[in-house]
């Protein structure tokens, strides 16, 4: 979802910027390790003393919750997704529920028919275990699946669950690696149903 069909970039590191400023972290250095994961995973992974990850994500959730200036969905997003029959897609998303529903709605994109949000999964991207979920929520084997990430850890997550993975390179600022297409967001592209009902991807 975000940097994904939205982009959510600079209300997220806004709230994780002044987080990791207080608990006197490197904030440049720590900034690009927190996009794409579960915000617990983020913090426990830290391994900071006398820190509670679960007190201080639910910190940081209500933070992103209440600051949502500047979400806006990425181009063509919003009308690519209208496109797909909706019980063909789904996201599959690091954020908390609550989160998830208040940066779609800020970004004007519907919430889908199936949502797999951090609470339906033990283990966080790059884990493959949400695209699993997601994948058979559609009825779908993995492998019948294209995913779209623009994270290490949700394409290594959707290339782990044996899809193949679309990178949206519109809010990248370098170079990253793995997936097997790329493009900039959806403002080139259309999906397209065969008739025996298959989905793709075609050039406008």
């Amino acid at each position: 979802m975000d940097g994904t069909i939205l982009s959510s970039t600079a209300a997220a590191e806004r709230v994780w910027g002044k987080w990791a400023e207080g608990m006197g972290l490197d904030v440049e250095k720590f900034l690009p390790t927190m996009h794409g994961r579960r915000g617990i995973d983020t913090i426990t992974d830290l391994n900071l003393p006398g820190v509670d990850p679960t007190v201080e994500a639910e910190k940081i959730l209500r933070g992103e919750i209440d600051d949502v200036e500047g979400v806006v969905p990425l181009g063509g997003a919003a009308e690519f997704l209208k496109k797909l029959p909706v019980e063909r897609w789904a996201i599959v998303t690091s954020s908390p529920l609550e989160l998830a529903k208040a940066r779609l709605a800020a970004a004007g994109i519907p919430v889908p028919k199936y949502l797999v949000s951090a609470e339906d999964v033990t283990i966080g991207k790059p884990n493959p275990q949400g695209y699993r979920l997601g994948a058979e929520r559609l009825g779908f084997s993995p492998n019948d699946v294209l995913v779209f990430e623009d994270v290490p850890a949700g394409i290594q997550a959707g290339e782990s669950a044996g899809a193949e993975v679309m990178v949206i390179t519109a809010t990248h600022s370098h170079p990253v690696e793995g997936g097997q297409y790329r493009i900039a967001d959806y403002r080139a592209v259309a999906p397209h149903v065969a008739d025996d009902g298959r989905l793709s991807i075609k050039l406008r």
